[in-house]
């Protein structure tokens, strides 16, 4: 089965265009469930070194999944039936096997509404004095950045500044999310701190070079940007804990109550369905009363 699971993850990375780390995690998945047979006295081949596939069934999916609920979140365990449904669909299309996991269906989760800075504290954050040094505004930039045009953080540490346009105010996000770049405005604050870094950093920058770098140069990680935001809360001193893409969240959710529309906060998100982007409106109830009882004349 291990090979099997080689030659899938191989596959998908392939075929579809998957992103790495969604490649990755699927493999993880797999590999987890594989183990997990044989504890359930699964057959196994004449060897007695591997599971025999043909003597899966779907009961041993189900106890499976059971398994995981005890240990994990519904959304884990949605996305490893998710990856058990692909694996064997595959197989089912290479070799003809029919699929034990085709008739089960995912658990249902629970849609947990994003965390949520307010306008003022969102300001806070970003504007906390962190001392001098290039490091300081390195981490401005980075905020202003990720609030301002609304990427994940995985887009930004993988900028570079060639995608950057100043003069149009407008970024190139190259996103590994089924390879679908995007064009995003970026507005005049971000910019201004994009240059402040641009000329302190240590080692020069190039053109074509990471536009966020450590103090050697070096692209900055996605938990580097992450260690950067827990310490920028302290410096704020805000009560909330958000982290980097919470302040995608805040991007969303501040452009809609201020007026624009779903479809474009879509386009800028890079969201496939407006299903995705949708949830801000759940988010925003609060402002959209506030609205009503401003703005109706019996609210």
């Amino acid at each position: 089965m291990q090979v099997e699971i080689e030659a899938f993850a191989a596959a998908l990375g392939k075929a579809s265009r998957a992103a790495d780390n969604t490649v990755l995690g699927y493999r993880r998945d797999l590999c987890d469930f594989r183990r997990f047979l044989p504890e359930r006295k699964a057959a196994l081949d004449p060897s007695g070194a591997e599971v025999d596939q043909q003597a899966i069934t779907a009961d041993h999916i189900r106890s499976y999944l059971a398994e995981a609920m005890k240990r994990l979140s519904r959304a884990t365990v949605q996305r490893r039936l998710f990856a058990i449904k692909a694996f064997f669909h595959w197989r089912e299309t290479m070799a003809g096997a029919a699929s034990p996991a085709r008739a089960l269906r995912s658990p249902r989760t629970q849609r947990r509404l994003p965390t949520i800075l307010p306008e003022g504290d969102v300001r806070r954050l970003i504007e906390a004095d962190s001392g001098g040094g290039p490091a300081p505004l390195r981490d401005r930039a980075i905020l202003e950045t990720l609030y301002s045009s609304g990427l994940r953080v995985s887009e930004l540490v993988g900028l570079n500044w060639r995608d950057v346009d100043d003069e149009v105010g407008m970024v190139l996000v190259r996103s590994g999310k089924g390879n679908k770049d995007r064009m995003v405005p970026i507005g005049e604050p971000a910019l201004d701190a994009l240059k402040a870094w641009r000329r302190a950093m240590p080692r020069g920058w190039e053109f074509d070079g990471p536009v966020i770098t450590n103090l050697r140069g070096g692209r900055l990680t996605t938990r580097a940007v992450e260690n950067i935001m827990a310490r920028r809360i302290v410096q704020a001193g805000l009560g909330s804990s958000i982290t980097p893409h919470g302040l995608r969240h805040c991007f969303a959710t501040h452009m809609l109550n201020a007026g624009a529309d779903l479809r474009s906060i879509q386009e800028m998100l890079g969201h496939a369905s407006l299903a995705t982007t949708q949830r801000y409106t759940h988010v925003s109830v609060n402002h959209l009363k506030e609205v009503y009882r401003r703005a109706h004349p019996r609210a």
